[in-house]
């Protein structure tokens, strides 16, 4: 039998405590800084926020409770997006920080790999996400799988 491979992340739903707020910053994040589109639809009653590029989706929900995001509760640690070069984390970083994203200033972080370049910010809902370049050790991964 043929094992199914999958070839990627169709899309990420996010349930968010205040959908105007973090619209707002979501705004900044995937349109201004990183170039995605957006849309909206309605799905059981509920406006949804959709930010797309080629390769996925982040779609924003109404959350059902108040409470926010543990990163060290079970479940979601962080979500990190892939970007080609360091130099590319190194401008994303500077949008981010110039659009009044407190993301932390693009650096190396050896202790993840010798090229691991990367960036850290956390959403109004306490969500953390990180950007960092295709490492090495990533691109041979894909190249000789």
């Amino acid at each position: 039998m043929t094992m199914t491979e999958v070839t990627g992340i169709d899309h990420i739903f996010i349930a968010v405590a205040d959908l105007d707020r973090s619209e707002t910053f979501y705004d900044r994040v995937f349109i201004q800084a990183l170039g995605f589109r957006k849309n909206t639809f309605t799905l059981g009653g509920d406006s949804h926020i959709q930010y797309f590029n080629r390769h996925f989706g982040y779609v924003l929900r109404p959350a059902r409770s108040g409470s926010t995001h543990d990163s060290c509760a079970p479940g979601l640690h962080h979500l990190c997006l892939r970007v080609d070069t360091a130099a590319d984390v190194a401008a994303v970083s500077a949008r981010l920080r110039g659009l009044g994203i407190d993301a932390s200033e693009a650096k190396l972080y050896p202790e993840y790999a010798a090229d691991y370049w990367a960036t850290f910010f956390t959403d109004p809902d306490g969500v953390r996400l990180e950007v960092t370049n295709y490492r090495q050790e990533r691109r041979e991964r894909h190249d000789k799988w």
